[in-house]
């Protein structure tokens, strides 16, 4: 009897145990001020002209959280209304000030002011004020930080299909256009 419930739970625990573990941080670091972790600032082209900084890869905690910090400097421009299939975000809002588009709802967000916007719900935010600062998460980190290199590599400023491609080929989809501040 105890030797058929001890094969009976082998694949239970193959397959709890089936995430396959590649590289995970072992230790905590910090990320100082004004500085990404990882590829240095940056720079992205297309739906906006802001700084990203990778202050926890996907690479750190084995795809499972990113997190980022954006410098915004491109105010009346934002995301176009789109999707991420496999991710939450979160963003906090450091300084500025932003409108955000979740599903139906519109939101304003200025310094301390955080949103959820779960996987699957169609989004898009726009920089109101002249410059802004907002820390961005990502669970699970997927394909983000993929994204933004390629969004800053471009060497021209990229069509709106072009963009799209870009978007699903990180998982994402584009559904409609920016959002246009009132």
């Amino acid at each position: 009897m105890a030797t058929a419930v001890a094969l009976a739970s082998i694949p239970f625990f193959a397959f709890a145990n089936s995430k396959k573990q590649t590289k995970r941080a072992d230790k905590g670091f910090k990320i100082p001020a004004g500085e990404g972790r990882l590829h240095g600032h940056i720079v992205l082209q297309g739906v906006n002209n802001n700084i990203m900084d990778v202050k926890v890869s996907g690479s750190d905690t084995n795809g499972d959280l990113a997190i980022f910090e954006q410098t915004s400097l491109s105010p009346g421009k934002g995301t176009p209304l789109h999707v991420h299939h496999y991710q939450d975000e979160v963003f906090y809002v450091i300084e500025g000030e932003y409108r955000f588009q979740v599903g139906s709802d519109r939101y304003t967000l200025v310094k301390g002011d955080n949103i959820f916007l779960p996987r699957a719900v169609p989004h898009a935010w726009t920089q109101v004020s002249k410059t802004g600062k907002m820390n961005v998460l990502f669970q699970p980190a997927g394909k983000l930080e993929e994204f933004f290199l390629t969004m800053s590599s471009l060497d021209h400023e990229p069509s709106k299909e072009e963009i799209k491609k870009i978007f699903e080929d990180n998982d994402m989809a584009v559904i409609g256009p920016p959002l246009v501040i009132d």
